[in-house]
């Protein structure tokens, strides 16, 4: 029987008792998608390739040591493993900095209202620092989630993989985030109106 009738599970079984050939027809049957998923995130040829490259050697490892749990789900596995390596791409090149307090990225800098009157700049300016100020307080996992679905405008989805949660924890996390802001802000007699 030829390795390309193989399904995915017997792919990887027939790896697994030292038939390399196997790992490669499990790339090359999955080889476009992964990669077309990883150049329309990153829009760049050179920089895909390696994400591309890096996903499959996680992936042959992980099969090696046996890691591996096959149901039946092999590429949303593996566009699980190159979705978090993008990912992680992003936050070592700060192009999407990860959850820290850091003085030299704010993105409350960039937003900016042409239309904006000088009082209107000032209030939303010390409205945004307010909230600045009192998401520092809120406990580590609803910041994360907050700042992920605020600043980097990922999905729930997104949120839910990279912080390996159910989307439900991911959604709960933010609105209790919210919510502790509101009481803060109460508690603290600050109004986060714009308005």
């Amino acid at each position: 029987m030829k390795l390309s009738k193989f399904s995915d599970q017997e792919l990887v079984q027939a790896y697994l008792k030292g038939n390399e050939q196997a790992i490669e027809q499990l790339i090359l049957r999955y080889k476009t998608q992964v990669f077309t998923y990883i150049i329309c995130k990153v829009k760049k040829e050179a920089l895909a390739e390696d994400i591309f490259q890096d996903t499959f050697i996680k992936v042959i490892n992980t099969v090696k040591r046996g890691k591996y749990n096959d149901e039946g789900k092999f590429l949303p596995w593996v566009m699980r493993i190159a979705h978090n390596l993008i990912i992680d791409h992003y936050r070592k090149n700060t192009r999407m900095p990860f959850v820290k307090n850091s003085d030299e990225f704010d993105i409350f800098d960039i937003i900016k209202n042409p239309d904006a009157s000088a009082q209107e700049e000032l209030e939303k300016n010390q409205v945004l620092s307010d909230v600045k100020s009192l998401i520092k307080f809120l406990p580590s996992d609803q910041k994360e989630v907050l700042m992920m679905r605020m600043y980097y405008d990922m999905s729930f989805k997104e949120i839910s993989e990279t912080t390996n949660v159910s989307i439900n924890t991911a959604l709960g996390r933010m609105r209790y985030a919210l919510i502790n802001l509101r009481k803060m802000a109460e508690e603290k007699n600050l109004s986060l109106s714009l308005y």
